[in-house]
């Protein structure tokens, strides 16, 4: 057994068991790609922007917009490619730790042998038959959200602040974002996310006008 260890340097074990890892996985079941389909109703559905027209004052109607869109962007489905602290990911409406562990580093898809793509397909993968996992999510591409980008542990005020701030979004003016968040399909993600997951609340369209309202209104944040 020593010799065989020998032979597969540290990194090569990170890949490696990724491949085991994936393997077992779709053993549970065919491992059919789950092409995104209509999200099923959502008991929890968003405000719509009329909703918020009695508020006269604009500042304070704005702040209530972005509260609104905020149960998607502090949603799991969300959340947990937004960490903070660290390059590691969460899984789960727990957010618990991602499972193996893997630190996405500075490219957001991986680092030290273990990469996203190691199990994470362009598509949802549903895993028949499976008890625990019923399905790995994917996209294309499958990565964490940039390190400036954390939101994991901050207030809804300091997430405003920081969407706004070209320096720490990417380089995103208003526009921008507002087109993001409407029409990425990794931000649509949230609302296909696979057998097995709680689609974020209400639609990506929904989301994108209360975003859209909030900006018209001045983008002011909540305190």
């Amino acid at each position: 057994m020593r010799s065989l260890l020998a032979r597969f340097p540290r990194a090569g074990f990170a890949s490696l068991a990724a491949g085991v890892l994936s393997a077992a996985l779709l053993s549970f079941g065919s491992g059919a790609v789950d092409k995104p389909a209509a999200p099923a109703p959502d008991p929890r559905p968003l405000q719509g922007v009329a909703s918020f027209q009695s508020v006269s004052d604009k500042a304070e109607r704005s702040r209530a917009l972005f509260t609104e869109a905020a149960k998607v962007i502090t949603d799991p489905r969300c959340m947990n490619c937004h960490p903070s602290a660290n390059r590691v990911p969460t899984q789960g409406d727990d957010m618990h730790p991602h499972v193996p562990f893997i630190n996405a580093g500075d490219s957001g898809i991986g680092s030290g042998g273990l990469s996203c793509g190691a199990c994470h397909r362009a598509d949802n993968t549903t895993l028949a038959g499976a008890r625990l996992i019923k399905s790995i999510p994917g996209a294309n591409p499958w990565l964490l959200a940039p390190h400036s980008m954390g939101w994991q542990g901050l207030t809804l005020g300091e997430i405003c602040g920081q969407l706004k701030d070209p320096g720490r979004n990417g380089g995103r003016t208003l526009s921008d974002i507002r087109r993001h968040m409407s029409e990425d399909h990794l931000v649509g993600w949230a609302w296909h996310p696979g057998e097995g997951r709680r689609p974020a609340p209400g639609t990506q369209q929904a989301f994108g006008a209360l975003i859209s309202a909030w900006i018209e209104t001045g983008a002011e944040c909540p305190s």
